[in-house]
């Protein structure tokens, strides 16, 4: 039976690590790594696409991070009770012709007693911006522990 500590009913603590778990996954842009905190039927509703389990979730994720170049994520925490948890979140990338992007949104999560996400509900808004507006400046990957999250950035 596979485990994705930490495992509901969520404390604070433990939703706020969950939270920086999925952050880190999604900011190594590998479809493989992020699908497995997923349940095999897991569903999802991201923007106007639908994905059902794994397999769904990895194409996905492949298509997405094949426009939404040189991604990088922060999520934060918004609220939490027993299985469920709330995040709002907010990410910047480019399209291959240049231009950046800064996505906010907020999903809808819950969990099964093992700890891995059978639903995830997201909605999202994109907002051009130049690349002097950029506030995401660490290397590609995880973001760094001293960097700033969503309410200190003023997001």
């Amino acid at each position: 039976m596979e485990m994705k500590p930490p495992v509901p009913p969520f404390t604070l603590e433990t939703a706020i690590e969950k939270v920086r778990l999925a952050e880190n996954a999604w900011n190594t842009r590998d479809p493989q790594r992020v699908a497995l905190a997923y349940t095999l039927d897991s569903q999802w509703r991201n923007r106007s696409e639908f994905p059902r389990g794994r397999d769904d979730i990895i194409a996905f994720l492949t298509r997405k991070w094949s426009r939404e170049l040189d991604y990088r994520l922060i999520k934060e925490l918004w609220a939490f009770r027993d299985n469920r948890i709330a995040v709002r979140f907010a990410y910047e990338w480019h399209d291959s012709d240049g231009q950046w992007f800064r996505s906010y949104g907020n999903e809808n999560w819950e969990f099964d007693p093992n700890g891995l996400m059978q639903r995830r509900f997201a909605s999202i808004n994109d907002l051009a911006i130049t690349e002097d507006e950029r506030k995401y400046r660490w290397p590609l990957g995880v973001r760094p522990d001293d960097h700033p999250g969503l309410s200190d950035l003023g997001l």
